[in-house]
């Protein structure tokens, strides 16, 4: 059983574009996705770690990234003949979207750029950030999240929290970090997927109001609670929930923690055996790595992961999960 997972901000890279330009039509897709104010084969080849660094540049950059592998990796194929379940983590998300079908390719990237912009907005009139806390006991680390008046943005499983929130309250929670724990500043403008981030949340959803978004095509994960739209099953007949669904949680999830540990939940339980991460891939990859034990991981970084990928497509793609039976 095969799961495609989509990467989170923070996972770009300056020049990670560049050598995918090689590949026959990318250079036409960016080009059609790119907006007067945003250039993205510029700012995918040619900008530095500060300009991809921009909310309002991160975001539509790695959305675009990973639709291009995804459909570098398909060659041609679509997703329903491929996948079995998708989920992306925070912005990855709307190129999970894509994966499901309930947006097309450019209606994705349209749609995370209005995101971005009232997400960068809402950062620049509420200064605030985020910051990772790595190891220490769970429970106690969100205690402490919780006693220094911040929040819990990213439960990510694998001993990793991410908490955001005023600058201040992060410096001191850096100052007297939960025992055994590491406190890491993350390099974003904002403390995003938490209360601070209100007036984005209503300014997006005045766009999903009236945006158009198909019903899901493939089981997709939700990262408010790691629930698919609709059961994983192989009945091809049930439904896979709605799309009007699909943009009400895109929504709602900009003030909402992405639940990542619970998604990784859901994947062991539908028994996924071969998990691809599109470009700019590595961060979940890692965190299956340690939550997925044997699930066999594949990461698109660059053109050069596109055999492995195809292969583990190949190999895992429609399969049944192994049964105790099987085992003997």
């Amino acid at each position: 059983m095969l799961a495609i997972v989509c990467p989170g901000q923070g996972s770009q890279t300056p020049a990670m574009l560049t050598p995918w330009l090689e590949l026959p039509g990318v250079a036409e897709q960016l080009a059609a996705w790119s907006t007067d104010d945003l250039d993205l084969r510029a700012l995918g080849t040619e900008a530095d770690a500060d300009a991809i660094r921009d909310t309002r540049v991160a975001q539509p950059l790695i959305v675009a990234s990973s639709i291009i592998a995804l459909r570098a990796v398909l060659d041609g194929r679509d997703a329903t003949d491929v996948v079995d379940v998708t989920a992306g983590h925070s912005v990855g998300e709307l190129a999970a979207a894509a994966v499901a079908g309930v947006l097309d390719d450019a209606s994705a990237v349209a749609l995370v750029t209005r995101r971005a912009a009232v997400m960068a907005e809402a950062a620049a009139a509420n200064p605030s950030g985020m910051s990772a806390v790595l190891g220490g006991d769970p429970d106690e680390v969100l205690a402490a999240i919780e006693a220094a008046g911040l929040w819990p943005a990213n439960v990510n499983g694998g001993g990793q929290v991410v908490a955001a929130g005023s600058l201040e309250g992060l410096a001191a929670f850096a100052a007297n970090p939960p025992a055994k724990a590491r406190v890491i500043a993350l390099k974003v403008a904002g403390a995003f997927h938490t209360p601070l981030m209100e007036s984005a949340r209503a300014a997006f959803a005045e766009v999903t109001a009236g945006w158009t978004a198909a019903d899901p095509r493939v089981p997709f994960l939700s990262n408010a609670d790691g629930a698919s739209y609709a059961t994983i099953s192989s009945d091809a007949s049930l439904p896979l929930g709605s799309g009007r669904d699909v943009l009400d949680r895109l929504t709602a999830q900009i003030t909402a923690p992405v639940r990542w540990d619970l998604c990784q939940e859901s994947l062991a339980a539908a028994g996924v055996t071969g998990l691809l991460e599109l470009m700019p891939g590595g961060v979940l990859t890692g965190l299956a790595r340690r939550a997925l034990p044997g699930v066999e991981t594949v990461a698109v970084k660059s053109p050069a992961d596109l055999d492995a990928a195809r292969d583990l497509v190949a190999r895992h793609a429609g399969t049944t999960p192994p049964t105790a039976e099987d085992a003997k």
